[in-house]
C-alpha cells in the first residue's frame, strides 16, 4: 500500500517513495563517505504526543501514543522500538527548540539510511533499544572514507588506532562526547542505544537551525553528511512516511 506522502518538503513537489519497498529491497544499509556523523531531522506532521510532557528521568518513548505506534509500525515496517525513539526525540525538541521543526520523519529517514532502524547486518533491534550485534562503520583511516584518529581509547568503537562510526545513527566517538543524549532514562549516553542516539541526533540536527523550509532543512541534513546525494536520499525516505 502506497502510503501518503506526510513530510513537510512534499509541499514543494518532491516525489515520494514507499518507505516499506525500501526496507525489502536495499541489500545492505549504504556507506556514505563523511567528515562527521549525527543524524538531522526535516519538518513532518505534528508529533504524536499521547501524554503531557514527560520528565527527562523517563523514557521518550513514554511521549508517544501506543496505538499511533502500532498501527505506523504496521504501515511502514519500522520497528515499534525504533519508531517510538524518532517520535519521542522530535517531541522533545518540539519542546526544547520550538523554532527547529524538526519532524520524526527525519530521523526515521536517517535511522534507516544509516542503519536500517537498527537491523544493519542482520542484527535485530531488541525492546530495550539495543541491536543484537553492535553496529560498526569502517576504520575512518582515509582510505574511502575520512581520517579521523582514534579520539576514544576504542571505548565506543574497540579501535585505539581510527575512529569508526557507531551505532544506529552511526555517531563518531568523539561527535558523540559532545552530543550524547539520555533518551531512555536509565542515567547513560549509548550511541549503541536507539533513544538515546535518536536524542543526540535531534540536538545535533536542531543545532543546524530552522527546519521548516527547504533549504533550511536541506542545510541541517548535509551538516550530518556532507552529500547532496545523502540529502536527496533522506528526502525520498521522508517523504515516504
Amino acid at each position: 500500500m502506497v502510503l501518503q506522502c506526510i513530510a513537510l518538503l512534499a509541499l514543494v513537489g518532491w516525489g515520494a517513495a514507499v518507505w516499506s519497498s525500501s526496507v525489502h529491497q536495499r541489500p545492505a544499509t549504504e556507506r556514505y563517505a563523511r567528515e562527521d556523523v549525527a543524524p538531522e531531522p526535516t519538518a513532518s506532521p505534528e508529533p504524536p504526543v499521547a501524554t503531557p510532557a514527560v520528565p527527562p528521568a523517563l523514557p521518550i518513548s513514554a511521549r508517544i501514543d501506543p496505538t499511533w505506534l502500532d498501527t505506523v509500525s504496521l504501515r511502514t515496517g519500522i520497528p515499534r522500538t525504533a519508531l517510538a525513539a524518532y517520535a519521542g526525540a522530535a517531541s522533545v525538541l518540539a519542546e526544547q527548540s520550538p523554532g527547529c521543526h524538526l519532524g520524526w520523519n527525519t530521523l526515521a529517514a536517517i535511522g534507516h539510511l544509516e542503519s536500517d532502524d537498527g537491523r544493519d547486518g542482520g542484527a535485530v533491534l531488541s525492546d530495550d533499544g539495543y541491536p543484537s550485534v553492535p553496529i560498526l562503520g569502517p576504520a575512518l583511516d582515509g582510505g574511502a572514507f575520512a581520517g579521523i584518529h582514534d579520539s576514544d581509547g576504542g571505548a565506543w568503537d574497540g579501535d585505539t588506532v581510527w575512529d569508526h562510526a557507531v551505532g544506529p545513527f552511526q555517531f563518531i566517538p568523539e561527535t558523540w562526547r559532545r552530543w550524547g543524549a539520555d533518551g531512555n532514562g536509565d542515567g547513560k549516553q549509548d550511541p549503541n542505544q536507539i533513544a538515546d542516539a535518536a536524542l543526540a541526533a535531534a540536538h545535533y540536527l536542531c543545532h543546524a537551525g530552522d527546519l521548516s523550509t527547504v533549504d533550511g532543512w536541506r542545510r541541517a541534513v548535509l551538516s550530518y553528511n556532507h552529500s547532496e546525494r545523502y540529502v536527496d536520499d533522506v528526502a525520498r525516505a521522508a517523504n515516504s512516511l
